[in-house]
């Protein structure tokens, strides 16, 4: 029988975190394994065995394993693009090179933007002869002997990922169901995606980008999610083991295999709904997410604590446009490599150090110095990290900073303290992507800083920003693995379907969503979800007839026909005025692009609480000598944050040390802890 354990695991580019709630008793257990970039299946597993001989359990005592990852996003990130192909409709070999003739924001002068490296190379893409309209009519069939051999130039050529994407497949999948059999039955051994399954919606451009990210990733995610679940099969019997998805959701292991391209941002979809977890019980609503690992950040705007989904958005400046937390992600992380740029300027990133060979301090081998060396040669970390496991070699560190310096005429510390500022600025960069670029000032918002580094660098990020308060969650460094304990189960579906919305279509919708609601319930029965436990969320991507783009909107479900029809206007017009100051309403007509379901099997959602709670008169804080630009090595008191008790403040300059993160408290910012062991950082 399974025990009582959730166990739920997130895996970054170079730790995989790991939290064990006990649904009985509400124990909490977290660890950290380092991450393995060939196989992350093994480093799972390997922070599962971890986590249960902390909590003195076996795996007979496991009841679920949910899991989330960033292993798809830092592919990406990385431009791990070799060996994917592309075949399209005959005449459209150019619909990557043209994309969307745009620069974008933040280049005024298009001199100087440079496209970023394509998905997938001109010499890479096929035509096929075939051709379907806008309604779904055939103008032309389907040439099957030119897809075979489109393919088998594309296979000699070294491609062993193929993405699909034919004109119009949205309306009629036909033609891509048949090329999927085709290149099953004639190449079993390459990985396919077909644009009419990942995302069967309109626009050829985001469509296709989408899918050729899919099956970008498809090798990674499905081989280990497999090797996975085998495993823990092996060790454990049968176990429900799901996936977080990017929407916040959760889907079976053999589902997210399928598209894998839901898992771009399933590790910081967990990290957001822990650090609503983490304001909720602070009293806070409106707050901005620090998501700092080892090889990028992820940054969300929360308002009333209320999650915003998105089928918009921009990874790396490749545009993914599946339903998905509103998250920008930036490829700078603790595990960043600093470099120099064209004309003597320093960066960080997007490239990382990942687990392996990792920082120079870890000692395994790197070479390039990274912001987690930089942290070190300035004493910001101790000397070890994860609780004693990894030791840090300052020596080496400090080595390679004095070299790095000498590029620039500076000294190691100097060095090193510009590359922490450089990081914070890269930061800040995707938090204005989710804030002042949408009419939002972050300075009316709380910082909420999780992930390895995340604390590192929130103050200073903040400072940037004009933000005055920073709140640092229990179990920062594993936050996003504990969110995963608060999800459901989800599936997400679309329609296209444009046309103004006119008492005439009235009828067109409600059938539309009744149809999208029977497909997502039944999704979720074969998940193993009862139907009392099964809910559905219906909503609408509209625009003003003559725009370009939509604004996404829900709608009551409990509506039909032509009260259905009058909210999704009502609310199209609420929701353009929040987004953009104004609306319409009343002066001009709304149309109607797309139709979605949301459909939602709720979980039970087990009591929690920390195991490390500080009790009696905390001891002395020990002192360390930390570098602070502009005032040179200064003595600081060093904090164990397992002693820190609800109301115990710290006056910077200073940093709280704990297992998986450290909370860096700059001079002219103080720190409290709060009732529910938050810590509240204040400016001034």
């Amino acid at each position: 029988m399974p025990g009582s354990l959730r166990v739920s695991v997130d895996t970054g580019g170079t730790f995989t975190d790991v939290i064990a709630v006990d649904s009985a008793s509400g124990d909490l257990y977290a660890v950290k394994t380092a991450s393995d970039r060939e196989d992350p299946s093994r480093a799972l597993v390997t922070g599962v065995e971890k986590v249960l001989g902390l909590a003195g359990r076996g795996f007979d005592d496991v009841s679920l394993l949910v899991h989330g990852s960033t292993t798809a996003t830092n592919a990406v990130l990385e431009h791990e693009f070799d060996g994917i192909g592309l075949l399209v409709t005959q005449g459209f070999r150019h619909l990557i090179e043209i994309a969307r003739q745009s620069v974008p924001d933040g280049y005024g002068n298009s001199f100087f933007w440079v496209k970023p490296p394509r998905l997938v190379p001109l010499h890479l893409v096929r035509e096929v002869p075939e051709r379907i309209l806008y309604d779904g009519a055939v103008a032309r069939e389907l040439d099957e002997e030119a897809v075979v051999a489109a393919a088998e130039e594309l296979v000699a050529e070294g491609v062993n990922r193929l993405a699909v994407c034919l004109l119009h497949s949205y309306a009629n999948p036909d033609h891509e169901r048949r090329i999927g059999e085709l290149l099953a039955a004639r190449f079993p051994e390459l990985f396919v995606s077909l644009s009419s399954v990942v995302l069967p919606e309109y626009r050829e451009y985001e469509r296709a980008m989408t899918t050729l990210l899919d099956v970008m990733v498809k090798p990674y995610c499905r081989t280990y999610l497999g090797n996975a679940e085998a495993e823990l099969t092996r060790r454990a019997g049968p176990r429900p083991f799901l996936i977080m998805q990017s929407n916040g959701g959760v889907v079976t292991a053999k589902a997210a295999g399928e598209r894998p391209v839901n898992m771009l941002l399933s590790g910081p979809a967990g990290g957001v709904l822990g650090a609503i977890e983490a304001a909720r019980a602070a009293g806070i609503t409106d707050i901005i997410t620090l998501d700092v690992g080892g090889t990028s950040t992820d940054v969300a705007l929360i308002e009333d604590l209320t999650i915003r989904l998105t089928s918009e958005s921009i990874i790396e400046s490749y545009p993914v446009k599946i339903p998905m937390i509103d998250i920008a992600t930036v490829g700078t992380g603790g595990g960043s490599l600093a470099w120099v740029g064209p004309n003597q300027s320093l960066k960080v990133g997007p490239r990382s150090a990942g687990a392996v060979p990792g920082p120079i301090a870890y000692g395994r081998g790197g070479t390039e110095p990274t912001v987690t060396d930089a942290a070190t040669v300035l004493n910001r970390f101790p000397a070890s990290l994860v609780g004693g496991e990894l030791v840090l070699d300052r020596d080496s560190a400090r080595a390679a900073f004095e070299e790095f310096g000498r590029r620039f005429g500076l000294d190691a510390d100097e060095a090193a303290a510009g590359v922490l500022e450089v990081a914070a600025a890269g930061q800040v960069a995707g938090i204005r992507q989710v804030s002042t670029s949408k009419g939002r000032d972050p300075a009316a918002y709380t910082l909420v800083a999780f992930g390895g580094a995340g604390p590192l660098l929130a103050a200073q990020v903040a400072d940037f920003l004009g933000m005055t308060r920073v709140l640092v969650p229990p179990y920062p460094g594993n936050l996003s693995a504990f969110g995963l304990q608060v999800t459901d189960i989800k599936r997400d579906l679309v329609r296209t379907y444009v046309s103004p919305l006119e008492p005439r279509v009235a009828a067109d919708l409600d059938v539309i969503w009744r149809e999208l609601e029977q497909a997502g319930a039944a999704e979720l029965r074969n998940e193993g979800v009862g139907d009392d436990d099964v809910e559905v969320v219906r909503g609408a991507d509209a625009r003003y007839v003559g725009e370009g783009y939509e604004v996404a909107v829900s709608v009551p479900v409990g509506l039909t026909g032509r009260e259905a029809l009058d909210a999704t206007v009502a609310a199209f017009h609420a929701e353009h005025h929040r987004i953009y100051g104004f609306s319409y309403d009343g002066t001009q007509d709304v149309e109607v692009v797309n139709l979605r379901v949301q459909a939602v099997g709720r979980l039970h959602r087990p009591p929690h609480r920390s195991r490390h709670e500080a009790a009696g008169a905390p001891p002395a804080p020990a002192v360390r000598d930390i570098y602070w630009p502009g005032q040179g090595w200064r003595s600081c008191p060093v904090h164990d944050r397992s002693t820190l008790a609800p109301g115990a403040t710290v006056v910077g300059p200073g940093v709280v040390e704990e297992y998986g993160a450290t909370v860096v408290v700059p001079p002219g910012w103080q720190l409290t802890c709060d009732p529910a062991a938050n810590l509240i950082l204040t400016k001034g």
